[in-house]
Protein backbone atom coordinates (compact mmCIF):
# COMPACT_ATOMS: atom_id res chain seq x y z
CA UNK A 1 0.00 0.00 0.00
CA UNK A 2 1.90 3.10 -0.54
CA UNK A 3 -0.83 5.64 0.31
CA UNK A 4 -3.99 5.69 2.47
CA UNK A 5 -5.21 9.31 1.23
CA UNK A 6 -5.15 11.33 -1.29
CA UNK A 7 -5.41 15.14 -1.29
CA UNK A 8 -6.22 17.61 -3.87
CA UNK A 9 -5.76 21.09 -3.02
CA UNK A 10 -7.70 23.12 -6.30
CA UNK A 11 -9.15 20.34 -8.62
CA UNK A 12 -9.44 21.85 -12.25
CA UNK A 13 -11.56 25.24 -12.24
CA UNK A 14 -11.24 25.87 -8.61
CA UNK A 15 -9.17 28.57 -6.89
CA UNK A 16 -6.34 26.73 -4.68
CA UNK A 17 -5.75 27.70 -0.97
CA UNK A 18 -2.99 27.31 0.97
CA UNK A 19 -5.18 26.75 4.05
CA UNK A 20 -6.76 23.43 3.08
CA UNK A 21 -6.95 20.66 0.89
CA UNK A 22 -10.65 20.97 -1.61
CA UNK A 23 -10.69 17.50 -1.52
CA UNK A 24 -9.75 14.66 0.59
CA UNK A 25 -10.33 11.09 -0.28
CA UNK A 26 -8.93 7.44 1.07
CA UNK A 27 -9.82 4.13 2.53
CA UNK A 28 -9.25 2.53 6.20
CA UNK A 29 -11.42 3.29 9.18
CA UNK A 30 -13.62 6.02 9.59
CA UNK A 31 -12.87 8.03 12.65
CA UNK A 32 -15.25 10.82 13.86
CA UNK A 33 -14.09 12.72 16.86
CA UNK A 34 -16.48 15.21 18.81
CA UNK A 35 -15.89 18.88 19.02
CA UNK A 36 -12.95 19.34 21.24
CA UNK A 37 -13.31 22.53 23.54
CA UNK A 38 -9.91 24.77 25.18
CA UNK A 39 -10.63 22.22 28.91
CA UNK A 40 -8.01 20.25 30.51
CA UNK A 41 -8.47 16.63 31.68
CA UNK A 42 -10.10 18.02 34.94
CA UNK A 43 -12.99 20.17 32.73
CA UNK A 44 -11.31 23.71 33.50
CA UNK A 45 -10.98 26.12 30.90
CA UNK A 46 -7.64 26.62 29.57
CA UNK A 47 -6.00 29.93 27.81
CA UNK A 48 -8.56 32.46 29.40
CA UNK A 49 -9.41 34.66 26.64
CA UNK A 50 -6.72 34.36 24.69
CA UNK A 51 -7.15 32.55 21.07
CA UNK A 52 -4.04 31.23 20.30
CA UNK A 53 -3.74 29.66 24.06
CA UNK A 54 -7.07 28.35 23.21
CA UNK A 55 -6.81 26.66 20.18
CA UNK A 56 -3.52 24.89 21.21
CA UNK A 57 -5.36 23.18 24.21
CA UNK A 58 -8.16 22.45 21.44
CA UNK A 59 -5.34 20.79 19.00
CA UNK A 60 -3.43 19.09 21.86
CA UNK A 61 -7.14 17.73 23.22
CA UNK A 62 -7.83 16.53 18.95
CA UNK A 63 -4.57 14.81 19.44
CA UNK A 64 -5.26 12.89 22.18
CA UNK A 65 -8.37 11.36 20.65
CA UNK A 66 -7.54 11.08 17.90
CA UNK A 67 -4.46 8.36 19.42
CA UNK A 68 -7.07 6.84 21.39
CA UNK A 69 -8.43 5.39 17.64
CA UNK A 70 -4.87 4.50 16.76
CA UNK A 71 -5.33 7.65 14.58
CA UNK A 72 -2.99 11.24 14.21
CA UNK A 73 -3.35 14.23 12.53
CA UNK A 74 -1.71 12.77 9.04
CA UNK A 75 -4.95 10.57 9.05
CA UNK A 76 -7.58 13.38 9.36
CA UNK A 77 -9.33 13.84 6.07
CA UNK A 78 -11.70 16.93 7.49
CA UNK A 79 -11.49 19.50 9.90
CA UNK A 80 -14.43 21.91 11.22
CA UNK A 81 -14.20 25.08 13.31
CA UNK A 82 -17.03 26.75 15.23
CA UNK A 83 -15.79 29.91 16.21
CA UNK A 84 -17.59 32.89 18.07
CA UNK A 85 -15.43 35.18 16.80
CA UNK A 86 -14.05 34.64 12.39
CA UNK A 87 -11.16 36.88 14.08
CA UNK A 88 -10.22 33.83 15.98
CA UNK A 89 -8.91 32.08 12.61
CA UNK A 90 -5.66 32.74 12.37
CA UNK A 91 -4.72 31.47 15.62
CA UNK A 92 -6.35 28.54 15.09
CA UNK A 93 -4.47 27.95 11.44
CA UNK A 94 -1.21 28.69 13.44
CA UNK A 95 -2.12 25.99 15.57
CA UNK A 96 -3.16 23.70 13.41
CA UNK A 97 -0.08 24.46 11.38
CA UNK A 98 2.21 23.48 13.70
CA UNK A 99 0.01 20.00 14.64
CA UNK A 100 0.21 19.25 11.05
CA UNK A 101 3.75 20.17 10.29
CA UNK A 102 4.96 18.62 7.56
CA UNK A 103 1.49 17.22 6.46
CA UNK A 104 -0.61 18.20 4.16
CA UNK A 105 -3.58 19.91 5.53
CA UNK A 106 -7.17 18.10 5.50
CA UNK A 107 -10.47 19.65 4.02
CA UNK A 108 -11.55 22.22 6.29
CA UNK A 109 -14.99 24.78 7.03
CA UNK A 110 -15.46 27.67 9.34
CA UNK A 111 -18.42 28.55 10.89
CA UNK A 112 -19.46 31.74 13.32
CA UNK A 113 -21.52 30.71 16.14
CA UNK A 114 -23.27 33.09 18.09
CA UNK A 115 -21.85 31.14 21.09
CA UNK A 116 -20.59 27.91 22.24
CA UNK A 117 -21.97 25.50 25.17
CA UNK A 118 -19.86 27.76 27.52
CA UNK A 119 -19.26 31.34 27.58
CA UNK A 120 -15.71 31.72 28.41
CA UNK A 121 -14.97 29.08 24.93
CA UNK A 122 -13.95 30.93 21.58
CA UNK A 123 -14.14 28.10 19.37
CA UNK A 124 -14.60 24.43 19.34
CA UNK A 125 -13.24 22.11 16.51
CA UNK A 126 -14.02 18.36 15.22
CA UNK A 127 -12.47 16.20 13.01
CA UNK A 128 -12.95 13.25 10.91
CA UNK A 129 -9.96 10.81 10.06
CA UNK A 130 -9.84 7.37 8.00
CA UNK A 131 -7.05 4.95 9.42
CA UNK A 132 -5.29 2.93 7.38
CA UNK A 133 -5.53 -1.06 7.80
CA UNK A 134 -1.82 -1.25 7.55
CA UNK A 135 0.29 1.57 7.98
CA UNK A 136 3.64 2.09 5.68
CA UNK A 137 6.56 1.08 6.07
CA UNK A 138 8.71 3.47 8.19
CA UNK A 139 9.96 6.42 6.36
CA UNK A 140 7.02 6.38 4.18
CA UNK A 141 4.07 8.97 5.02
CA UNK A 142 1.43 6.95 3.78
CA UNK A 143 0.10 10.55 1.91
CA UNK A 144 -0.07 11.51 -1.54
CA UNK A 145 -0.89 14.60 -2.80
CA UNK A 146 -2.39 15.63 -6.31
CA UNK A 147 -1.38 19.14 -7.73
Amino acid sequence: MTSHLTHVPAPEGVAPSPQYSHVVWGTGRFVAVSGQVATDASGSVVGGADPAAQARQVFANLERCLAAAGAGFGDVVKLTYFLTDVAHLPAVRDARDTAFAGLPLPASSAVQVDALVRPELLMEIEAFALVPEERPEEGRTGLRLIR
